[in-house]
């Protein structure tokens, strides 16, 4: 074993024994170490050695998140407290604190986008994203939004009615875009606003995101009053557009229930033997301003410190409490105390409702009310709630069986022994053999897993403009990819393992990747096949004939969807890379001016067209450019009258 792997515990079960004998069997909060002393996890206990021990035992039972955690730990700490609520409270203030990687109770597969608000950065941005806490400590998410076309029109609507930065990085380094122009942005890149006066604009962006647009509302409209009063017209007209704009957010959104003064959430779930879709409504002055989902596993939460220090799995609505006590603790853990509402209605009664409610209040400030309505209108909206987790469970569920049906199939298209987790597709693209590239792509249990994909530039010098050779360059990319792989460990590999890899071809192409896969003695180990595209054609190595298959098959579609996405993503980079080369193209007409310096003034210009516009001076500030090469870019791009007779001759 590697050093590293003898620091991880359950590697040295000697020492796990005593760590774990060394933890008391008291409330809590544990905190899970990798060998870095990064933290894995963070999670609280009655009984923290019993809720330790159950992860290092009967690990089938584990999700592979939590499998996946449990091989990288390497370090155990606890702190013991005195009740359950302030190991609650404890464990909530640590998870803000340092965002383990690990704290995601739900199943993280991107499926629902967050709204993300960038308060680590001087100017924040505000944007869409389906990666959660991947940012810094400061930075703020709301979500999961279950309605991505509403959340969609929500930020469209709040960029038309606030001011706000709208690119990443800056379009021009001396002067605003078009955007300053219109009035969509106070000008960030050329700092026209301050960092102060920014963050209040975000702030008030904030609020709407957090449920408190009534309460935005009126803030604005004291503010248009003062500013009229003032006989400030013109500043009392834009708060008054961002009033209406506001009020159109929810304009249609109104849910009936006695109190609308009161802010609620309501959270119900729909279930099946695997899985459970939960639903989250938040109601403020009556109006549903937010609709959040998540997903958990069903029979993975278990009560802890029964007699004999045994998990015993819960009954069904037990159990599905359980799921809505977690997933709240981890809604809540996220948010701003603000964004706490005063009564929560919940569809089953929670194990520890009144250690939740207790903690609430207390962040909150003020009394928090946890309620499992029976009756009237508020039993109604719960089942509101359950059917829309029922709608969304069906329709993930169709989904499943779909990949599932797909993935049964093509493995008995191929006479696999099981069906493939993870599938490879490779593909190349080029135009008559210039900026040739190569895509891969990677289905897992299939559905894309965009973070895995991979782009490759060709390096073959026999493959060039006017040369292509589709063959050539397969070979090249597989060789690239498995060269070093009898080089990992056992872990990494099984980790890494294709079960399937699928070149866009035919014949030729799959020969020419049997070849090199051979070379590096793993043809045995991995199983490859090719798939031509003019009559979704499916070659296996040493066959000369294709497989009998009917091309709407789930199987062949399966394929036929990565080798649409392989093409895909080959060709965007293909012509991104073509794209680069032509802008770079008339540069290289200037004598002293090599391909770095061509990459420094393209970063730094954007375009040609800004760079012809560029005087001298102003192209010396990018750096390694000095005036007098300046002045050779700038002749250029204006010549003189000679010089034009000269290049007409």
């Amino acid at each position: 074993m590697t050093s590293t792997q003898t620091l991880i515990l359950i590697k040295d079960p000697e020492r796990l024994e005593s760590r774990l004998t060394e933890i008391p069997s008291v409330p809590g909060v544990y905190l899970m170490r990798d060998h870095a002393d990064n933290i894995l996890y963070i999670g609280k206990s009655k009984k923290l050695r019993s809720r330790v021990r159950s992860y290092f035992r009967d690990s089938n039972r584990h999700s592979p998140r939590i499998a996946m955690m449990i091989q990288q730990v390497a370090e155990i700490e606890f702190i013991v407290t005195d009740t359950e609520a302030e190991a609650l409270a404890l464990e909530a203030n640590l998870i803000k604190q340092h965002q383990p990687y690990f704290n995601v109770l739900l199943k993280d597969d991107k499926k629902y986008p967050y709204l993300c608000i960038t308060w680590s950065e001087e100017y924040p941005r505000i944007f869409i994203t389906r990666k959660r806490r991947l940012g810094k400590a400061k930075d703020r998410y709301y979500g999961p939004y279950v309605d991505t076309r509403l959340l969609r029109s929500t930020l469209h609507l709040v960029k038309q009615t606030f001011p706000l930065r709208q690119r990443p990085k800056p379009l021009f380094k001396d002067r605003p875009c078009l955007n300053y122009d219109i009035g969509r942005c106070p000008g960030v890149c050329q700092q026209l606003i301050s960092p102060e006066d920014y963050h209040q604009t975000m702030q008030k962006v904030a609020m709407i995101f957090q449920g408190r647009t009534g309460e935005l509302i009126q803030h604005l409209t004291q503010q248009m009053e003062t500013a009229a009063e003032k006989m400030n017209f013109e500043i009392a007209a834009k708060i008054r557009d961002q009033i209406q704009g506001l009020q159109a957010l929810n304009a249609d959104q109104k849910v009936s229930l006695p109190d609308d003064r009161v802010s609620r959430d309501a959270i119900a779930l729909a279930a099946n033997d695997k899985q459970a879709c939960i639903q989250l409504f938040q109601i403020r002055a009556g109006q549903l301003v937010g609709r959040l989902g998540f997903q958990a596993e069903v029979g993975r939460f278990q009560l802890e410190g029964l007699e004999n220090d045994i998990n015993v799995t819960l009954e069904k609505e037990s159990e599905f409490g359980a799921i809505l006590q977690r997933v709240l603790e981890d809604h809540y853990h996220s948010v701003d105390s603000v964004e706490i509402p005063s009564e929560i209605l919940v569809q089953y009664e929670l194990p520890e409702e009144s250690i939740l409610a207790n903690w609430l209040s207390e962040d909150k400030g003020r009394k928090v009310t946890i309620i499992n309505p029976q009756r009237q209108s508020k039993a109604e909206l719960i089942e509101l709630v359950e059917r829309n987790a029922g709608y969304e469970l069906e329709r993930v569920q169709k989904f499943s069986d779909r990949n599932t049906q797909a993935l049964q199939d093509l493995a008995e298209i191929l006479d696999l022994s099981d069906i493939p987790h993870r599938i490879e597709g490779y593909d190349i693209s080029h135009i008559q053999g210039s900026d040739a590239v190569a895509s891969k792509v990677v289905f897992i249990d299939g559905l894309p897993a965009n973070q895995q994909y991979r782009h490759y530039k060709i390096r073959n010098p026999e493959v060039h403009a006017g040369r292509s050779d589709d063959f050539a360059s397969l070979a090249e990319v597989i060789g690239r990819r498995f060269r070093d792989y009898l080089t990992l460990t056992p872990e990494k590999i099984d980790a890494d393992k294709p079960d399937l890899i699928m070149i866009d071809g035919g014949k030729g192409q799959l020969s020419a990747v049997v070849k090199v896969l051979s070379e590096l003695n793993l043809l045995e180990d991995l199983r490859v096949v090719s798939l031509a595209k003019q009559r979704e054609e499916i070659f296996l190595p040493g066959e000369s004939l294709p497989l009998e298959t009917n091309a709407e098959q789930p199987g062949v579609q399966l394929l036929r969807r990565l080798r649409d996405e392989a093409h895909r993503f080959a060709v965007s980079f293909h012509r991104h890379k073509r794209s680069q080369r032509l802008k770079r193209s008339r540069l290289d007409e200037i004598p002293g001016l090599g391909h770095h310096r061509q990459k420094q003034l393209l970063a730094h210009f954007r375009s040609i067209d800004y760079l012809r516009i560029a005087t001298p001076e102003q192209i010396t500030e990018v750096p390694g450019i000095g005036l007098k090469l300046a002045q050779h870019i700038y002749n250029y791009f204006h010549p003189t009258s000679d010089e034009k007779d000269a290049t007409i001759d």
